[in-house]
Order: C-alpha cells, then sequence, then structure tokens
C-alpha cells in the first residue's frame, strides 16, 4: 500500500467494507464480515519500536468468500465499478472465483464458499 487515502477509498468507498480505524500516514482498518482487513503504510510501520513490524512489500493475494447466491451480485458490483476483472475460476460444481486488483495492483479474490471446504 503507498497511499493511504486511495486505499480508504478503495476498500471503504467502492467494496463498502466499513472502516473501524485509521491513523492518518500509518493505517487503515476494515470490516469484512467477522474479520478485520488492516492495511498498512510499509514504509512506516516496518521501522515500529513498539510493536512488531507490520509491512509487505510486492503483490498480495486476498480472498474474500461471499455466498453462492451473491456471487453474481458481486461480481456485477466490481464490474461496475469499472474494475477490470483479470480472471474467473470454475474450480467445481457451484464453487466459482473471480480476480481483480486493487489500487496498488494486489490481487483480490471474490470465491463461493465452499472452496476451502
Amino acid at each position: 500500500m503507498s497511499d493511504l487515502d486511495r486505499t480508504v477509498d478503495f476498500y471503504h468507498h467502492k467494496m463498502g467494507f466499513p472502516l473501524i480505524h485509521q491513523k492518518e500516514k500509518r493505517h487503515a482498518f476494515f470490516r469484512v464480515g467477522s474479520d478485520v482487513l488492516l492495511c498498512f503504510l510499509p514504509e512506516v510501520t516496518r521501522l515500529d519500536t513498539q510493536l512488531p513490524p507490520h509491512y509487505a512489500h510486492g503483490q498480495q493475494h486476498l480472498a474474500f468468500e461471499v455466498a453462492p447466491e451473491d456471487y453474481t451480485e458481486m461480481k456485477d458490483k466490481i464490474s461496475g465499478l469499472g474494475i477490470e476483472i483479470i480472471h474467473e475460476e470454475h474450480w467445481r460444481e457451484n464453487v466459482y472465483s473471480f480476480y481483480f486488483k486493487d489500487p496498488d495492483a494486489h490481487v483480490l479474490e471474490i470465491v463461493t464458499e465452499g472452496l476451502w471446504g
């Protein structure tokens, strides 16, 4: 992640994840179902001395699980936002996923429940 405002715009305003905490020029946290997505500015948090360093570089991959009946709606929402779907996979009967990128080129995946058992 390189631009916190852009990250908040994407995950909160476009993806619709509630913003639960933000510290300017450091991090933003989003509620994703019963989980939390933590986004850190790596050049700031890798030097942290109070907490263990929080950072990653390069493309990351995140997957978000949706109910099968919500899959097409989510795909249409992403496409409707002008976000390119870069791949769609049919894993097995009634189990699908599609891939797209966030503004920092991290690969995001929406997958129907059941892929991982």
